[in-house]
């Protein structure tokens, strides 16, 4: 699991940034993806995958 902080989230949307506090990567975040509800500036522990598209959370909870 890696900890981040949600960049933005787009609730009309339904999707995001998280940015990994390790490193400047950035990771998509979709509302599937979710266990809980977040938003902006939320703390939150993810699983990193990578796609066709580039990185994205799954799993996505907030601390």
């Amino acid at each position: 699991m890696k900890e981040g902080t949600v960049k933005f989230f787009n609730e009309v949307k339904k999707f995001g940034f998280i940015k990994d506090n390790d490193s400047d990567d950035e990771y998509f975040v979709h509302v599937s993806d979710l266990i809980d509800q977040i938003q902006d500036d939320d703390e939150v522990t993810f699983e990193p995958k990578e796609g066709e598209k580039g990185l994205y959370a799954v799993n996505v909870k907030r601390v």
